[in-house]
């Protein structure tokens, strides 16, 4: 049977249909299939943000949780794929209807979605695998049936309409899905609590299955006769060539590679919000639906001169970091060159399409290399290399795979994509030379690159520092008896140092969430008890082989590994005098420890008269009036501390927020302590862990001001 529409054979007998019946019916099922698709992105794009967001308290609140998310969708969607490309070939209509509906009855068993409390535990090494294995057993089925909706749908629909091409099915799913991402963040999030959100996600789950069901019912009758007429030649199509293939699989590759690249670029670098979880994300499937669309929105030749403008600013923009630091300008920047640099690959992909007959082997192609893609950057790459050097990297990869589409263009285009293929690899190696640079250690793992640096401050006294990225996160001298002295966010003036000096005149307990350096040790005198806690096992072992404040203090000095609040909410009420959060993750302090059941474990564990120290000093994001609710909730008086800055003793401008009922203390730091009120915006409600938003408390930054930090 030489169509082009499917290689899986159809029923003999059909019902013979009048032309207008057979129209409205075709009418009805393209309606049905419409209707399926779009429902099927919208739930497959929303749950990815939701799902995220109910795991992140349990490994950190690490950027990388989304990452990893990530890595899993991706290939939940090829499995998905897999399974279309599959049992549209090898099975009949009948036995590919019946068998997707009994699939999907199965997955109602997953309702509601929720992540099991068993999974929080994991043996505390990379989390990465742990999370993918929650994500399985979770959602694992009904992700995989939602990804397999659209190569199934459209499948359907041309072997429908005899042959007919549903490529713009495909452009209608990523616009769905598009909206889901955006409608997340800004309509979703703030006004939906998140066991609410789940409850909402599995009614529609539920919807889907039916309507799901209802297409695949259908679909078992195969085409219509009296159509046939309408539809594509049935002339056998070409087989497309393994150059072909492997072009399809480079080109989704290094879109998904850009996705994740940029993704993570932007959490570690800018601010770790959700809407830089969704926003690469949603422009990444926008360019989708402009490539595949029905109208031809794209032309290969003004996309091939934005993609050479884009690959310049985003290289320089790796060149010159400074260039796009800020959350006005760096965001934009890179936003619209991933969209740029996506919509060129996928452009490619869409010219590139075969006939129906070899669309579901399309998909599973593309998807293939999404995953690969994906695995690269979220799982292969924190173990490779030591910083984020695949964001460069990707970079090279577009401008060889723009080198080779365009080949066969002329001597020209070959010349000029050489020529910045080269220029991008000399931009790797320069990021690679920079970031050694006064180096004496750089590690990366699951929950972020890592480096010590060791330089001269203006009066030649040698010191190390401390980054995440490239946010600092302590300082020490070298040499004593400076080496003794707190620095950078933690100065004597700072919140936390006025915390820890006056909190109590005898032998003190001290918690402090978020390592570091060390520097809080200092302050430990004979007779203290200083408790750290800490969740990335390598920050312990730079805090003791690179830095001396643990092992020169005259405290007795534990550290805990672990995430913080489970640890706490694990062990018995531990008496503290004052306990210190300041679990920075890149430039951003982890959500799940700024919420009414966060604030509940902490006084759990505080004397009465003890004070919470809460360090709120960020670049993005206006996290006071976070803490000053949190306080006023629970009674307790709030006291926001400014520092300011002193490069010749390494002290860097901070700010906190102490949290006490402690009026002694209270009168006296106020003579010695600047500190000024906290303005609590209007809009901005109490943070639990089941309905918080980081989008709420995003602070204008200028592109040339520092603040803060």
């Amino acid at each position: 049977m030489n169509t082009v529409i499917s290689s899986a054979p159809t029923e003999a007998a059909e019902t013979t249909l009048s032309p207008m019946a057979a129209k409205h019916s075709v009418g009805g099922h393209a309606i049905l299939l419409s209707v399926t698709v779009l429902l099927s992105a919208f739930l497959l794009f929303v749950v990815e943000p939701l799902f995220a967001k109910l795991i992140l308290p349990w490994f950190g609140g690490s950027a990388a949780v989304w990452s990893t998310c990530l890595v899993f969708f991706q290939c939940a969607l090829l499995l998905g794929y897999f399974y279309a490309d599959i049992t549209s070939r090898l099975l009949r209509p009948v036995q590919q209807s019946f068998l997707h509906i009994a699939l999907l009855l199965m997955s109602l068993f997953f309702l509601p979605i929720a992540p099991d409390l068993s999974w929080r535990s994991h043996d505390g090494g990379d989390p990465a695998w742990h999370i993918l294995r929650l994500l399985t057993a979770s959602i694992g089925l009904p992700f995989v049936l939602l990804s397999a909706t659209g190569p199934l749908v459209q499948m359907w629909y041309a072997r429908r309409n005899s042959g007919a091409e549903p490529y713009h099915l495909f452009a209608l799913s990523n616009f769905a899905s598009m909206l889901a991402l955006l409608g997340f963040p800004i309509l979703i999030e703030p006004h939906i609590a998140s066991h609410q959100q789940a409850l909402w996600w599995s009614a529609l789950f539920a919807i889907f299955v039916v309507l799901c069901s209802a297409a695949a019912w259908y679909a078992r009758r195969g085409s219509v006769p009296e159509l046939a007429s309408h539809g594509i030649s049935a002339a056998p199509a070409a087989v497309p060539s393994a150059r072909e293939k492997l072009l399809w699989l480079a080109f989704s590759a290094c879109g998904s590679m850009l996705l994740l690249s940029i993704t993570n670029h932007l959490l570690e670098n800018i601010a770790p919000v959700p809407l830089l979880w969704v926003l690469p994300l949603a422009l990444y499937l926008l360019t989708f639906t402009i490539a595949f669309s029905r109208r031809r929105l794209h032309s290969r030749w003004p996309m091939v001169r934005l993609l050479v403008v884009a690959l310049g600013v985003i290289g320089y923009a790796v060149y010159e970091p400074e260039f796009a630091i800020s959350m006005q300008f760096g965001v934009p920047v890179l936003c619209i060159g991933l969209f740029v640099c996506c919509l060129f690959c996928h452009g490619e992909l869409a010219l590139r399409r075969p006939a129906a007959r070899y669309l579901t082997l399309f998909y599973v192609m593309i998807s293939l290399g999404g995953a690969l893609g994906a695995i690269f950057v979220g799982v292969v790459a924190p173990h490779l290399f030591t910083s984020i050097y695949e964001f460069p990297l990707t970079l090279v990869f577009v401008a060889a795979l723009a080198m080779v589409a365009l080949w066969h263009e002329g001597w020209l285009p070959r010349t000029f994509w050489t020529a910045a293929t080269v220029a991008l690899v000399v931009i790797l190696v320069r990021e690679v030379r920079t970031e050694q640079k006064d180096t004496i250690l750089r590690v990366r793992n699951f929950y972020a690159p890592l480096s010590v640096k060791q330089r001269n401050n203006s009066r030649a006294a040698p010191y190390r520092a401390f980054y995440h990225g490239r946010i600092e996160h302590g300082a020490q001298f070298v040499y004593p008896p400076s080496s003794l002295l707190p620095t950078t966010y933690y100065a004597p003036d700072s919140g936390v140092g006025l915390a820890l000096t006056h909190c109590c005149a005898n032998a003190k307990r001290i918690g402090l969430i978020g390592l570091g350096a060390g520097t809080l040790a200092a302050y430990g005198k004979a007779g203290d008890y200083f408790r750290f806690y800490e969740i990335n096992p390598l920050v312990v072992s730079i805090a003791n082989n690179f830095f001396s404040y643990l092992r020169d203090s005259a405290a007795q000095i534990e550290v805990v590994l672990g995430d913080a609040r489970l640890s706490l909410q694990n062990e018995p009420p531990q008496q503290f005098d004052v306990l210190a959060v300041d679990a920075f993750s890149g430039d951003a302090i982890p959500v799940h420890l700024l919420t009414r059941e966060a604030v509940a474990i902490y006084l759990r564990h505080l004397k009465p008269d003890g004070v919470l120290a809460i360090h709120t000093s960020n670049k993005y994001l206006y996290l006071s009036p976070v803490v000053r609710l949190l306080a006023d909730d629970v009674g307790y008086e709030t006291r926001w501390i400014t520092s300011s800055t002193d490069k010749q003793r390494l002290v860097a401008t901070s700010n906190w927020v102490l949290v006490t009922r402690n009026e002694r203390f209270l009168r006296d730091i106020d003579p010695v302590a600047y500190h000024r009120p906290i303005q609590v915006p209007a809009h901005l409600r109490l943070w639990t862990d089941d309905s918080n938003n980081l989008f709420q408390i995003l602070r204008p930054v200028s592109a040339v001001e520092s603040i803060l930090r």
